[in-house]
């Protein structure tokens, strides 16, 4: 990563992933210049998710079923490019790295997209957000009687979607263990049920293995 970011002079494609996998948090790119390029990731971009705050509108966006509506197995994703140019290359890389999509995979989701519509668009978020905040709501009233235990504090948020202020309801859950004798959290959660990620395998936000992440 270049040190200066006001103004970098090598060509430059920064991936802004937002929100950030895997803490959640939404990110904006940092490098500018005449060479630079961003390309957002918004995967988890979704109300279920996290509070919208502004309709998404940057130059090169990509999205995916996989946490739309929890159909990973599809590989299905999109992008929406507002440059021509830059979409007729990546509609030619495209084509020649895959070959087109299946017809199995493009019915399958015409099908989830169809589903997604239902409702003028909001029945499948006020579920899916109803669902992951009752789950989130859930884990920290049973952790609130734990000093063994603890997860990340996340504060309501303004989402434009649903035009208010939201509780958090996020995809993944940090598990800290508190507890001195408690070093490998992962084997500890482990031997209670709980699979997860070892804070480790994301040394930027947690590099100890003091930490676990866990799908919600």
């Amino acid at each position: 990563m270049s040190k200066n970011t006001s103004d970098v002079s090598m060509n430059a494609i920064e991936f802004v992933t937002s929100p950030n996998n895997p803490d959640g948090k939404l990110r904006k790119k940092v490098l500018r210049g005449e060479s630079v390029r961003a390309i957002h990731d918004h995967a988890y971009y979704w109300p279920h998710f996290t509070g919208i705050p502004t309709p998404a509108d940057e130059d090169i966006m990509i999205f995916t079923l996989s946490k739309l509506t929890g159909h990973a197995g599809t590989r299905f994703g999109w992008a929406v490019i507002k440059d021509e140019a830059v979409y007729r290359r990546m509609l030619t890389y495209s084509d020649e790295s895959c070959y087109g999509v299946s017809r199995d995979t493009q019915v399958r989701a015409l099908k989830l997209l169809k589903v997604v519509l239902e409702g003028e668009g909001r029945e499948l978020f006020t579920f899916g957000y109803k669902t992951m905040k009752d789950r989130w709501e859930k884990l920290s009233h049973a952790l609130s009687f734990s000093k063994r235990f603890s997860i990340q504090d996340i504060a309501p948020v303004y989402c434009s979607f649903f035009q208010g202020i939201r509780d958090p309801s996020p995809a993944f859950a940090w598990f800290k263990c508190e507890g001195e004798e408690d070093k490998d959290c992962y084997t500890v959660l482990r031997d209670a049920g709980i699979i997860g990620r070892r804070g480790r395998r994301c040394e930027d936000v947690h590099p100890t293995d003091e930490i676990l992440r866990a799908a919600i």
